[in-house]
């Protein structure tokens, strides 16, 4: 994101055309009541890709809002929000992304909150041929993600902050003997995760860009049918 300020940069840690990678970014505290907290994968350039977990800003006493979107190629616009079913600045959480050639999976604390799926088959881009890092930051999107940019940010309310701890990041390369890795091939989520998920989507959704038919009036995404 041009415009955010890197807490955390990690020398690039996959490349190539079959990326495989597991990461934890865990125990994540946000004391930020006006700021947006990202922990997301990116590459960098016109066409980049970026796999993103984040926390939009809110008025006090309003729930937090997890924001997640998927960029391939330069595009992004694949959002989907929801609430938790904790405060995420009372504790420490463990959120994890895994990612490898049939699916990028979105967890927190173990349980799956989202699951975009390769659709190159339906002339879908998807995330694997660049080099991508991970990025920490704390940055103002007052322009859209406090209620549209109605609300601003409060500057008497800093400093920000954001606190990270038991990071872990997990990559296989394609030549490498993943065998060991579960996650190195799975195509398809456990009927318990499948459970989780449907949990997630059912209690704690609150947008889908996927269902979002005024935004798409000629028809959704292609990977939408997925």
């Amino acid at each position: 994101m041009a415009n955010a300020c890197s807490l955390l940069s990690i020398s690039p840690q996959v490349q190539g055309s079959n990326p495989r990678m597991n990461i934890y970014l865990a125990r994540l505290i946000c004391k930020s009541s006006w700021c947006l907290v990202t922990p997301p994968l990116s590459s960098q350039g016109d066409k980049h890709n970026e796999i993103d977990f984040e926390f939009l800003g809110n008025l006090s006493g309003d729930p937090y809002i997890m924001h997640t979107n998927v960029f391939s190629q330069g595009k992004g616009g694949r959002e989907q929000q929801f609430y938790l079913w904790f405060d995420p600045t009372a504790d420490f959480h463990t959120y994890s992304l895994l990612w490898n050639p049939q699916q990028i999976m979105f967890s927190v604390d173990g349980t799956p909150v989202r699951v975009f799926k390769n659709s190159e088959d339906l002339g879908v881009a998807y995330p694997k041929n660049q080099v991508m890092r991970i990025y920490s930051s704390l940055w103002n999107a007052d322009n859209w993600a406090t209620r549209g940019g109605a609300v601003k940010i409060d500057w008497s309310k800093s400093p920000f902050v954001a606190s990270y701890g038991n990071f872990k990041a997990e990559t296989c390369s394609a030549s490498s003997d993943c065998s060991v890795n579960s996650w190195y091939g799975a195509e398809a989520l456990e009927s318990s995760e499948q459970q989780k998920l449907e949990w997630v989507r059912e209690n704690y959704m609150i947008y889908n860009y996927c269902s979002d038919s005024k935004r798409f009036p000629q028809g959704f995404p292609a990977e939408c049918t997925r």
